[in-house]
């Protein structure tokens, strides 16, 4: 029988640990010295001698760490783990490692030689407008690769990428194959196919579960054995852990996700909490079987419904019915018309269920919130929590209204740090509002921060200092100051508002006696730096439940 064996199972000696500063995210007490955890829990926090007070017969150990700054477990509220162990068993083509396509043709080649011959060479990350052609590669380049076996490399943005020709003929991919519904087999001005697939089109590669728009959104996990899952999950988890990451909200579980949790807990491997988010395709059994609200246990839970209403911004997917400035020809896609998606976003609130939709143009997110203020009307909900996932370019008046709806964005800084440019490229100059989460707080609508993994890495002092400063990669200020945050509200929106987002904050997002223990150690304050140097702050230690989960290498 199977058993969830977590670390929750486990008591925890008391401890007494001690930094320079102890952010906690408290209103009540925003500031201490020291914590006493036992049982994976905080018993006490305040000043050193207060503690040292409170600890008095308990024979706590004692953990002091002078020169560093200690602050709640940092939450990623909006993440596709499974996705992002299996790309980190491909080949790294992001800007950090190629910027032009020579370059990723060169890595491609070297990391061929590594595997077997005829097993099919992937590769993820590359952002075309980091590339110094400012273009994705095209099949005839990848085929410089390999012309006897599979060649695909992924799109930062995760919604397609580009295939060598031996990839389009072996699945009859002609000039001719009609695009699929909500997605896209890209062509040349001579109508001849270059290589590049987006959203559905890459059921190619994945097969009938994949992005189909019967699943409701993009799938873009391709076909691995079980165990290979749990050694995708063994390596995602660190990396979360190593950026201070202690709970995440994976927004797109199927069938395989969920039993690649379990047996995660099952071999008591969880050391991260997950909250899930089950694909739209699978309300009814979702509402059939009763999952109607968070349960599980602390570090396995179901919490509510991913549905998406549009693309990404990053692959110009994101729907813009007048056509991209960038493409005129490019308008993206709704994933539902608008009676369909009010359809299943009624239900799943009758049910009492939470949903996240995924929503990037203003014209989606208008959909997104007109459903919400119809079912909200039907069945008022002052604590319903549903976000909208991206958020990116919000209208003013739909900003007020997700303000009055309680309506929850959950935003990525990390994206308009990575590609910034390319969205006032593909949609003019609006473009430099993507993620306005300075006027979200103007308008009392809360801010939470994640990183889309993979789409950016889990870095949360990286998306803090995108938030602060609006800097992009390469050097671009993106929109006035009004859009940007100060480094506390960064703070809280990486944590507890992370936690409320996941409807988790009477256990985490902020440090208090009868809270988890689970904090970041950091090797600077982050509210005292300039906001240009928080990626520069390194994570030295994770705590989860009062244990110690990731240590730093000695640098």
């Amino acid at each position: 029988m199977r058993r969830l064996a977590t670390f929750d199972d486990r008591d925890s000696r008391p401890t007494i640990i001690t930094a320079d500063r102890i952010l906690t995210v408290d209103d009540g007490q925003p500031e201490a010295r020291a914590m006493l955890t036992a049982g994976g829990r905080i018993l006490a926090i305040g000043e050193v001698a207060e503690v040292e007070a409170a600890a008095a017969g308990m024979d706590a150990e004692r953990v002091d760490r002078p020169g560093t700054t200690i602050v709640p477990g940092f939450i990623d509220a909006h993440a596709h783990p499974l996705m992002y162990g299996q790309l980190l068993t491909w080949i790294d083509v992001s800007p950090a490692k190629a910027g032009s396509i020579p370059e990723i043709v060169e890595l491609l080649r070297e990391g061929a030689k590594r595997l077997p011959a005829g097993v099919p060479i992937r590769g993820y990350g590359y952002e075309q407008r980091n590339l110094a052609e400012r273009r994705h590669p095209t099949r005839h380049e990848l085929d410089e690769v390999a012309r006897d076996r599979e060649v695909y490399i992924m799109n930062a943005s995760g919604h397609g990428g580009v295939v060598n020709s031996f990839t389009l003929e072996r699945y009859g991919v002609t000039r001719d194959t009609p695009n699929p519904e909500g997605g896209e087999f890209f062509r040349d001005a001579s109508g001849e196919l270059t290589g590049e697939l987006s959203d559905a089109a890459c059921n190619v590669l994945t097969g009938l579960h994949g992005v189909k728009i019967g699943h409701h959104g993009p799938n873009f996990h391709l076909a691995d054995e079980p165990a290979e899952h749990q050694r995708q999950l063994d390596l995602v988890q660190r990396e979360f852990l190593a950026g201070g990451v202690t709970a995440i909200g994976d927004a797109q579980v199927s069938k395989r996700e969920l039993a690649a949790y379990l047996e995660m807990a099952d071999r008591g491997a969880l050391s991260m909490r997950v909250s899930m988010y089950f694909l739209s395709h699978l309300l009814d059994q979702v509402i059939e079987l009763g999952m109607t609200g968070p349960f599980g246990n602390a570090f396995l839970s179901a919490t509510g419904i991913k549905l998406y209403a549009d693309g990404t911004l990053g692959g110009w997917t994101a729907y813009f019915p007048e056509g991209y400035v960038g493409d005129p020809c490019r308008t993206g896609q709704l994933y539902h018309d608008p009676e369909e998606y009010a359809g299943l976003v009624r239900r799943a609130h009758a049910a009492g269920l939470q949903t996240a939709t995924h929503a990037q143009s203003p014209t989606a997110i208008a959909m997104v919130v007109d459903a919400l203020e119809a079912a909200l009307a039907e069945r008022p909900d002052a604590d319903a929590r549903h976000r909208i996932e991206h958020c990116g370019l919000p209208t003013e008046g739909d900003i007020a209204r997700m303000a009055e709806l309680g309506i929850r964005p959950v935003n990525q800084p990390q994206h308009h740090y990575n590609w910034g440019e390319g969205v006032e490229q593909a949609i003019g100059t609006p473009g430099e509002r993507f993620n306005p989460l300075g006027e979200f707080v103007a308008a009392g609508v809360p801010v939470t921060i994640s990183s889309d993994a993979p789409v950016a890495e889990p870095r949360p002092l990286e998306a803090m200092q995108a938030a602060v400063t609006r800097v992009t990669r390469r050097g671009t200020k993106l929109g006035p100051d009004a859009l940007r945050i100060d480094a506390a509200t960064a703070l809280r929106a990486h944590t507890l508002e992370g936690a409320v987002s996941i409807g988790r904050e009477h256990e985490l997002g902020s440090l208090a006696a009868g809270k988890r223990a689970d904090f970041a150690v950091l090797s600077a304050d982050p509210l005292a730096v300039p906001g240009e140097e928080l990626a520069a702050i390194r994570v030295l230690e994770t705590w989860v439940d009062g244990s110690a989960r990731y240590a730093a290498e000695q640098p």
